[in-house]
């Protein structure tokens, strides 16, 4: 148990993490949706976690409440439960609302009586009891508590609002929309302007104005404020996505829905319309498992919750997101079906393909012992070539002028050779007089000094990069064409640098980078990382660059 706490704590710090890295840049219009979506998909599938979270804090709670002996402490912790409830469940919020009810009418306390009574007809007002809501708001003397018009107000607009949202008739529509904006405007002026009431009343008022702009305005400075409470940070976000659909944003309209379904999750919120409208909104654009997903959970949430409402309002969307769904898994079956189909069908071919391969290799065995009968025959053929190999020489002798040709190209490597052979008999006659004059100190300098390595190898870079270049003469300018940047072929146009050896080799067939290494006498992490800052200056797909450079001096 407290393994699983420990992971759920590491997992909403890791979602915490993630939503303050993507929301600032999300204000600005440039987040990553896909991005959000999984930290959704994460606290989708945690939401059993948030609710355990929940249930605890409301067992310790109820815990107080019934050790708690004074019934104003008891009204007071009965209060901050139903606070806890009326989102997460609307019966036990009736029921604690009268509980509160009950206590107050103990107490003789007016404020208590019409708080509590304000909370019976706002729960009312979401489980769809439209008349037993109005009849008690109707009933209340709001004159007698000032401090508690506010809220008054609110669950009268909150009321009014539900009724229009599910009229019947264009006429009662236009009357609640009315009575809406009433206690809309009554509320405005009893809240202060900076309060988080008065900013979710007037950005409402300004997107049913269609004022989005204005609303946003106003919405997206006041949503960075908010700080640990999460249940405002998904009210204020799901403000902002109802903005954007007014302006006809789509993508913004759906990165705020998921950003509102994050907070209205993680706060074990359960009556919420975020994470409908996202699932309908991923429904069109095709997104169906991850639109199945989501309104399986709302509905969850909501019956769970009992908002009949919400209930109502998932279940029109549920069979068209289920059918959607259910065609895709049909036709995922179909396909795992007909691979199942193919991959068996392959199977056969293979199995029939393997008889015959057998086949023809026994009709191989039977060529072989064939092919031994012919050789028989050859070697009497051959007795008839000596003949022929006569009338050959005359033709070796047209063949001696193209042989001196490849002479002359072969004689200059055997010189080469002999050159080296001589300087390391010099090399070694030197070393000897040296020895032989008692000179160790000397000799000792002389084998130790690598001057006479760097010359050869010089002498010898310098004659493999003439050759080279008189076998590729357009090397360099071809090579240069390939990368951003281009090389200096070294001095006098006739030497290459370092890293056009590196590719002059590749160009020979030599592409391991341990034989260039040894080539060049470099350390293999520096030949690898000559290779890779080239394929970095590439020209096009650096993936290809090393092809490329293979074709310089070949048939376009």
């Amino acid at each position: 148990m407290c393994l699983k706490k420990n992971n759920f704590f590491l997992r909403n710090i890791l979602v915490f993490f993630i939503l303050c890295t993507i929301l600032p840049p999300l204000a600005a219009g440039n987040s990553d949706l896909d991005s959000l979506l999984r930290v959704l998909d994460r606290t989708v599938k945690d939401y059993q976690l948030y609710a355990d979270r929940k249930e605890s804090k409301l067992n310790r709670m109820k815990e107080l409440l019934r050790l708690s002996g004074a019934d104003r402490e008891r009204y007071r912790i009965a209060a901050a439960i139903y606070d806890e409830y009326k989102s997460y469940n609307t019966d036990s919020a009736l029921t604690y609302a009268r509980l509160k009810m009950s206590i107050a009418d103990r107490l003789n306390n007016k404020h208590d009586q019409i708080d509590a009574r304000l909370n019976t007809a706002s729960i009312m007002g979401t489980t769809g009891m439209y008349k037993e809501a109005v009849d008690i708001l109707n009933s209340i003397d709001i004159n007698a508590t000032p401090d508690l018009k506010a809220y008054y107000f609110h669950v009268y607009r909150t009321v009014y609002g539900f009724m229009s949202d599910y009229a019947v008739t264009t006429q009662d529509k236009l009357r609640y929309d009315y009575l809406t904006g009433i206690y809309r405007d009554s509320l405005l002026k009893a809240n202060p302007p900076a309060s988080s009431p008065h900013v979710m009343v007037k950005s409402d008022q300004l997107i049913v104005d269609k004022q989005y702009d204005k609303a946003l305005e106003m919405l997206l400075p006041y949503f960075s404020t908010i700080k640990d409470n999460f249940h405002d940070k998904a009210i204020i976000a799901y403000s902002i996505s109802e903005s954007y659909k007014g302006k006809r944003e789509r993508e913004l309209q759906k990165r705020w829905l998921v950003v509102s379904s994050i907070y209205d999750l993680q706060s074990a919120t359960r009556e919420y319309i975020s994470l409908r409208k996202l699932s309908f909104l991923l429904y069109e654009d095709g997104d169906v498992e991850r639109a199945y997903n989501y309104i399986r959970r709302s509905l969850e949430d909501a019956l769970s919750c009992n908002a009949r409402l919400r209930t109502y309002e998932i279940s029109e969307m549920l069979p068209i997101i289920d059918k959607a769904y259910q065609s895709q898994a049909e036709s995922r079956q179909r396909l795992l079906t007909i691979s199942l189909l193919s991959i068996s069908m392959l199977s056969l071919f293979l199995l029939i393909a393997i008889f015959f391969v057998y086949r023809q290799m026994k009709k191989l065995a039977i060529a072989r012992k064939g092919l031994s009968a012919a050789n028989d025959q050859l070697n009497d053929l051959n007795h008839e070539l000596y003949k022929i190999n006569t009338q050959l020489k005359d033709t070796n002798e047209t063949l001696l002028e193209a042989n001196l040709i490849k002479e002359e190209y072969i004689g200059r490597y055997m010189d080469q050779c002999s050159v080296y052979i001589h300087k390391l008999d010099d090399y070694r006659r030197q070393l000897h007089k040296t020895a032989a004059n008692g000179k160790m100190d000397d000799l000792l300098a002389q084998i130790k000094s690598k001057q006479f390595i760097e010359d050869e190898l010089r002498d010898f870079y310098n004659n493999f990069d003439i050759t080279f270049l008189q076998l590729f003469p357009n090397f360099v300018e071809e090579f240069n064409s390939l990368i951003t940047e281009k090389e200096d072929p070294g001095k006098q146009g006739h030497h290459l640098n370092t890293e056009l050896r590196i590719f002059a080799l590749i160009r020979l067939g030599i592409t391991d980078s341990v034989k260039i290494s040894h080539f060049l006498r470099y350390s293999l992490s520096t030949i690898y990382n000559y290779r890779t800052k080239m394929r970095n200056k590439a020209i096009g797909n650096r993936d290809e660059f090393e092809e490329n450079v293979m074709r310089i001096g070949g048939s376009k």
